[in-house]
């Protein structure tokens, strides 16, 4: 377990970036935190790592944005899902073993009974005392 506290949205911009140029195709990234946490500033930091200069926003309403490149990127948010019966429904299991892409899931506990062992784990808490920062706690494999 590794655990990062990050004083404003730059840095965890720049955190997800160096993290997202050490990642594996083929990875799932799991970003669990409240509204508000930094899980959207986390994608978007992630994505510039990776080489894509888009203007990444949250895909609640869409549920799954799709970034083609040398790797690709599946940014999906399951907020507005009810479990993952409706994940699956739409087609989400192709993006649990992204072969030509890495995945990052907002609310992935909306489908909490796909989880996998082999996902990572980004945990974030925002610190009420100081607004910008959040603390970041990232678990390689579940227990």
């Amino acid at each position: 377990m590794n655990e990062k506290r990050l004083e404003s949205p730059e840095k965890t911009q720049i955190f997800a970036s160096d993290l997202a140029k050490n990642i594996e195709p083929g990875t799932v990234v799991a970003l669990i935190g409240n509204l508000g946490a930094g899980k959207t500033t986390f994608a978007q930091g992630f994505a510039k790592g990776m080489g894509f200069n888009n203007h990444i926003i949250s895909p609640t309403f869409k549920l799954i944005s799709e970034y083609v490149g040398k790797v690709n990127l599946y940014h999906i948010d399951c907020y507005r899902l009810d479990s993952s019966f409706d994940f699956l429904n739409i087609g989400g299991e192709q993006y649990l073993n992204p072969i030509d892409g890495v995945t990052l899931i907002e609310w992935p506990e909306r489908i909490n009974d796909l989880w996998s062992k082999d996902w990572i784990y980004i945990n974030f808490k925002r610190i009420e005392e100081e607004p910008n920062t959040r603390l970041i706690t990232i678990k390689e494999a579940l227990d």
